[in-house]
């Protein structure tokens, strides 16, 4: 069935192609749009990860006391461009008062109705595709030093548990035969069943994007400079050399999406959260599956182009220019957590997560126009919930009731 009307997508990441392709399997006609093609921005750098598991919010009790500690390390996960700091004080404010108990409570529960089910999603929506072949189901295992080091990240643990997230520890010889290519600095583990990764994200998002257009869908490569209101509503995008009708549109643009939203009345606290990776082309060895090392708060995945080591949060204008030398601390991280890992060849990346205070995304329609749903911020989980993302976008535009209450995700919630 083809339905009557044009649906414009802006943005062609993971979110964005996620929904191109899930409105065409409804039967409508649309057309993708982003400056860049297909998962050549934030998307092409991602951890790869489907985190089943990432229900925990990044703002929990005791956060404020650990902040100075990792904004003053050198080698930590958290760096602030000391110039933007005034302008974030809103955002962090909003941010640390989401680490109370009962927000938390709301928070994870909302984030584990899209994220429990990731890896089922990515292989329903790959089906058919080049992208099928790249996803692999397969725990991830979550690194400690020692048993005391992953009893103080309980907190997580026991959000997890709730859900019924699927764990297995392995500690002393049983990590060891696990992965032998692990620093013996390393005693306990936690394996993260029922995960999944990508060997290679970007294309993930371009095999996606290419089943959308085998099956007619249209891909404009332009950026979006405005959106004309018609009759009293969206009707048109102005883009570079070009202008675009629809009937309904879907801001997918990640951290470029709040300009367009407060085009079009609704104002969100949406940060630019930098992160970087260094690929090692030639690592010389491979972990068994990715590795989420907690002393570092990164991860490293075997992908088909080598060891991606990804993490790191950078808070600074959207346009910055990258800062090299943070993502240089990988090597230093790769070779304590892999002894024999060779670091010579490697290439990086620095893109740009779109993060709210909450740590929940927007997914839904706007509160002004009826034609209009938003689909970004999903920070951290953006290739994990970006399946479930278009499918439920592609629900409320055919008139279908989604299975999950998305209240929590609407874009006036602040």
């Amino acid at each position: 069935m083809t339905r009557s009307g044009a649906i414009a997508v802006i943005g062609a990441g993971i979110v964005g192609v996620s929904c191109a392709l899930h409105l065409q399997r409804a039967g409508f006609n649309v057309t993708l749009v982003d400056r860049l093609e297909p998962g050549d921005a934030t998307s092409f750098g991602n951890a790869g990860v489907l985190a089943s598991h990432g229900m925990v919010p990044a703002a929990t009790p005791g956060i404020v006391a650990k902040i100075p500690k990792m904004l003053l390390d050198p080698m930590g996960p958290l760096s602030l461009r000391w110039p933007y700091a005034a302008r974030m004080l809103p955002w962090f404010w909003q941010f640390l008062r989401n680490a109370s108990p009962d927000r938390i409570e709301h928070i994870s529960n909302a984030l584990a109705l899209l994220t429990l089910d990731t890896v089922e999603q990515h292989l329903d929506l790959a089906k058919g595709t080049a992208a099928e072949k790249l996803i692999k189901p397969a725990p991830t295992l979550n690194l400690y030093r020692d048993e005391a080091a992953y009893n103080a990240d309980e907190y997580g643990w026991k959000i997890r548990r709730k859900h019924n997230a699927r764990t297995t520890i392995i500690q002393g010889k049983m990590l060891a035969d696990y992965d032998p290519i692990l620093s013996g600095e390393f005693s306990f583990g936690v394996l993260m069943e029922d995960y999944g990764y990508v060997l290679d994200p970007a294309l993930v998002v371009k095999g996606l994007a290419q089943g959308f257009t085998a099956l007619g869908g249209k891909i404009l490569t332009a950026e979006v400079k405005d959106i004309e209101i018609v009759d009293g509503k969206p009707r048109r995008l102005v883009l570079s050399g070009d202008t675009l009708e629809f009937t309904q549109v879907v801001i997918a643009a990640g951290a470029w999406s709040a300009k367009l939203a407060k085009k079009l009345g609704s104002i969100v606290p949406l940060e630019a959260e930098r992160g970087y990776h260094i690929t090692l082309t030639d690592p010389g060895i491979m972990p068994t599956g990715p590795v989420m090392a907690t002393f570092g708060k990164f991860i490293a995945t075997p992908m088909s182009m080598g060891l991606r080591l990804a993490g790191l949060v950078e808070f600074g204008k959207l346009d910055a220019p990258p800062d090299y030398a943070r993502a240089e601390t990988f090597l230093k991280h790769a070779k304590t957590l892999f002894p024999g890992v060779q670091t010579k060849e490697y290439t990086m990346w620095m893109g740009q997560r779109p993060t709210l205070p909450d740590s929940l995304p927007v997914i839904g329609g706007s509160p002004h126009f009826d034609n209009v749903y938003f689909a970004f911020g999903h920070q951290h989980l953006g290739l994990t919930i970006g399946p479930k993302t278009g499918r439920l976008i592609a629900d409320l535009i055919a008139g279908r009731k989604p299975n999950i209450d998305l209240s929590p995700f609407r874009v006036d919630r602040f």
